[in-house]
């Protein structure tokens, strides 16, 4: 593991990220974040990311877009 790609810990609960060196920003797992702020497992935050990236899309909301990150897992 290095800059590019770590585990943050926020509350004791990991959350994967990944810094992006061109435009200079940090990329987090928005399932991670899912599963902190929810208090929930990875699969359950998993499964409500899916459920609210479908709604979001049905509804024509364009904030939710397709980034392919390689994270490192647990």
């Amino acid at each position: 593991m290095d800059k590019e790609t770590a585990i943050k810990l926020f509350e004791e609960q990991k959350v994967r990220v990944e810094w992006d060196e061109n435009q200079e920003k940090w990329y987090f797992s928005i399932v991670d974040v899912v599963a902190v702020l929810t208090s929930s497992e990875y699969q359950t935050a998993r499964n409500y990311w899916k459920v609210l990236k479908h709604r979001l899309s049905e509804e024509g909301n364009q904030t939710v877009s397709y980034t392919h990150l390689t994270l490192p897992t647990n």
